[in-house]
């Protein structure tokens, strides 16, 4: 199901700290993922996932330097995401081998791709870093997938970060980090976070301006009736 363009828009301007509270508001509990972070802190991420799993290399299948670009899941892949999609790989949170590298992500680039999210790790991270593209990942490493990985299947749900990640699910990232929002509640989520980020930016002006924070965080009847003054809602 795809976000409205009012959501999408929202979605790009809100935080993932803001995102994770209303989804625990929800019953979500576990969304966002642990250890990943940005290579581009100043680009945003919000995108559809598509989905790739590694499992461990075994001698007999893998330890290939040429891949086929036919038969193999992760260039099947590759070729495969679409527009606003995010390549979001399962690589079992292994940092010894890349689980993608630069010449792949300038191809996810250039086919419309939202972003890229590994739980393991990039190889030519700094030549990723100049793409104007966002990459987020657990860690650098300069060895092909293949000495770590075996790319199994591509379409279905994953674990990444810790984090259970299905296709179509709504993956938003910022300079903290990326969180995942199932995709059946992305579009209420969006709208109830932009809404928090405003409140909270308000309080954080009244605390950085002397208020204590009993009463102003969270915030109770007087100091939202406040709010509602000072931003025209009454």
């Amino acid at each position: 199901m795809d976000l409205s363009p009012d959501a999408w828009r929202k979605l790009h301007e809100v935080s993932t700290a803001s995102l994770t509270s209303e989804l625990l508001k929800l019953g979500f509990r576990n969304t966002f993922l642990a250890g990943i972070t940005p290579l581009r802190p100043d680009r945003r991420l919000v995108g559809y996932a598509f989905t790739l799993r590694y499992v461990p290399a075994r001698e007999d299948l893998d330890f290939q330097v040429e891949y086929d670009n036919w038969t193999n899941p992760q260039r099947v892949a590759v070729e495969t995401i679409g527009p606003d999609q995010v390549l979001v790989i399962d690589a079992r949170g292994q940092l010894g081998a890349a689980s993608l590298g630069h010449i792949l992500a300038t191809r996810l680039m250039v086919r419309g791709a939202a972003g890229l999210v590994t739980d393991g790790a990039l190889r030519d991270s700094p030549a990723i870093a100049t793409l104007d593209f966002p990459s987020y990942a657990a860690g650098a490493h300069g060895t092909t997938s293949s000495v770590l990985h075996h790319p199994a299947d591509f379409g279905l749900p994953i674990g990444c970060g810790g984090v259970l990640v299905e296709p179509g699910d709504v993956l938003v990232g910022d300079a903290e980090g990326v969180v995942v929002i199932p995709a059946h509640v992305a579009e209420d989520v969006a709208a109830r976070t932009r809404e928090r980020d405003q409140l909270e930016s308000w309080l954080q002006h009244r605390v950085a301006g002397g208020a204590s924070i009993r009463g102003t965080y969270p915030p109770d009847d007087e100091t939202r009736a406040q709010y509602r003054r000072d931003t025209g809602r009454d």
